[in-house]
């Protein structure tokens, strides 16, 4: 249990891997993410029955996103959405209603180009949850600048909340807001230091109602070796409190990253880098090749975490 001095989390283990809350089995879901070696993003939509997630390459140059659907009870085969393939999607958040899809791509402005740009924030939308993506449409300014902006994460007034190493960054990559105010996004506000130091702070999942902020932070002297998850809430007087490290549990040694927090099965999703290695020697092929393509061996793999909030 991690105690704090205005509430408290408790973290209920599941495993490594992704589970169920009802039977502790993995769900075929995530069964079908295993097939692949580098996999990162996470988002489920609010009925349940859609998830789509990021597929990279082995050195990271190229990634999809790609969706998994649920119909009649059954999980489908992950498949490529109509929109990604060609330049760099990733990090797809759907907004509440489902009708929206935001990430973050390095495609060019006009489909008259070809030349990949900074990465931009941009989605998709449909008519309703069973129509097809339309094509992308690239957020804009204020939102969007020369600069790179990642990880968008839509709340329920439609704030956006996203990464960006803006020259209003405090350092490095930091996490700002643009508000909605019923016509169009505000300027960017960075978050402040209880979010953000001289250092990274990037990817960040802020609940619907904006009460709590998970999010990666590189480095810090609390950190436990990596980037590590951190989260704060705010207070009464609508300001994010100092974040806190959100401990061992949840962390590893390695990066721990795109956190997604569903509020309707209290679970929290994220992606690690984490991997255990065997100390004991290896006596045939078939030992080493079981322990190097084990599911936490280093690769950017989505993990489950049952957590009360």
């Amino acid at each position: 249990m991690l105690k704090k001095t205005y509430g408290f989390l408790f973290f209920i283990i599941t495993s490594h891997f992704c589970f169920s809350q009802e039977n502790k089995k993995p769900i075929p879901a995530f069964e079908a993410l295993k097939k692949y070696q580098n996999t990162r993003d996470f988002t489920i939509s609010k009925s349940q029955d859609e998830i789509y997630f990021t597929i990279q390459s082995p050195m990271d140059d190229r990634a999809i996103i790609a969706v998994i659907k649920k119909k009649k009870k059954k999980w489908s085969k992950p498949e490529m959405t109509n929109f990604s393939g060609k330049y760099r999607d990733l990090e797809p958040f759907l907004s509440p209603d489902g009708l929206r899809l935001y990430f973050a791509s390095n495609r060019p402005l006009a489909d008259t180009s070809s030349t990949s740009k900074d990465y931009d924030i941009w989605y998709v939308e449909r008519k309703n949850t069973q129509d097809i993506w339309s094509q992308p449409i690239n957020v804009g300014t204020p939102v969007n600048t020369a600069n790179d902006e990642f990880y968008p994460c839509i709340t329920l007034n439609k704030n956006l909340y996203f990464t960006s190493d803006s020259k209003s960054s405090l350092g490095k990559d930091d996490i700002f807001v643009c508000k909605w105010d019923g016509k169009q996004y505000t300027e960017p506000e960075n978050l402040g230091m209880n979010i953000n130091s001289a250092g990274y702070e990037f990817n960040a999942f802020v609940s619907p109602n904006e009460e709590f902020i998970i999010y990666t932070c590189y480095g810090r002297a609390d950190g436990l070796g990596s980037g590590d998850l951190y989260i704060s809430y705010k207070n009464n007087k609508g300001n994010w409190e100092e974040s806190k490290n959100l401990g061992e549990t949840i962390n590893s040694k390695q990066m721990d990253y795109c956190p997604f927090y569903d509020e309707n099965t209290k679970t929290l999703y994220f992606t690690s880098k984490r991997f255990e290695t065997s100390e004991s020697k290896f006596n045939n092929l078939s030992e080493f090749e079981k322990e190097i393509t084990k599911f936490n061996n280093g690769f950017s793999r989505i993990y489950q975490y049952q957590l009360k909030l």
